[in-house]
């Protein structure tokens, strides 16, 4: 994870309010993702997940899509998107997700019952839209096998009481406007 961990501790960081925000290729597309990066990201991931007895890969949009989309083409596993728009098709499950810095709706299409899930993310910071894109997963009924976010922000979060648990790649906590590694094997 050497290139994951570099881009991390040269991650700038950004104030949103009083939260502090790194700026990195695979959360935010800034600055340009390189394909070593991402390969070795989705190496990492395919090595660290149980793909056995997965039907599909779930993200929310936006930024889990470019992984997950490596993830699949290298699995020929089905990507399902979580999406920020409504369409009314039949099965439309609505969330709620709440990060550190923003509220919105979200809309789940082409997950059904007894669909064995995937889900992946980009990052794991206050919990928010995981936990919603879970408990979600669980009320339509969708049995999720294994569930990995590239980078988690250290501190509490809001699946820390919670029957659910969420892979990592690298952990990371921002400390005087700097990205530290906390845990360069992430969580297992």
């Amino acid at each position: 994870m050497d290139q994951l961990r570099q881009s991390l501790l040269e991650a700038p960081i950004i104030e949103k309010g009083d939260y502090e925000y790194f700026v990195h290729p695979i959360s935010d597309g800034v600055p340009m993702l390189e394909p070593e990066l991402l390969r070795e990201i989705v190496i990492k991931i395919i090595r660290k997940v149980d793909l056995e007895d997965v039907d599909k890969i779930v993200t929310p949009a936006a930024m889990g899509i470019h992984i997950s989309t490596a993830v699949s083409l290298m699995t020929d596993i089905p990507l399902v998107v979580i999406r920020k728009r409504q369409y009314g098709l039949d099965g439309e499950v609505e969330l709620s997700q709440e990060t550190g810095y923003s509220e919105s709706e979200m809309f789940i299409n082409d997950v059904t019952e007894g669909d064995r899930v995937l889900v992946l993310d980009d990052v794991l910071s206050t919990g928010g839209t995981m936990c919603a894109v879970l408990d979600a997963l669980e009320g339509i009924g969708a049995d999720v096998v294994d569930t990995v976010a590239v980078i988690k922000k250290a501190g509490p979060n809001k699946l820390d009481d919670t029957d659910h648990h969420v892979k990592t790649l690298i952990n990371v906590r921002v400390e005087d406007g700097e990205v530290v590694i906390v845990d360069e094997s992430g969580d297992d």
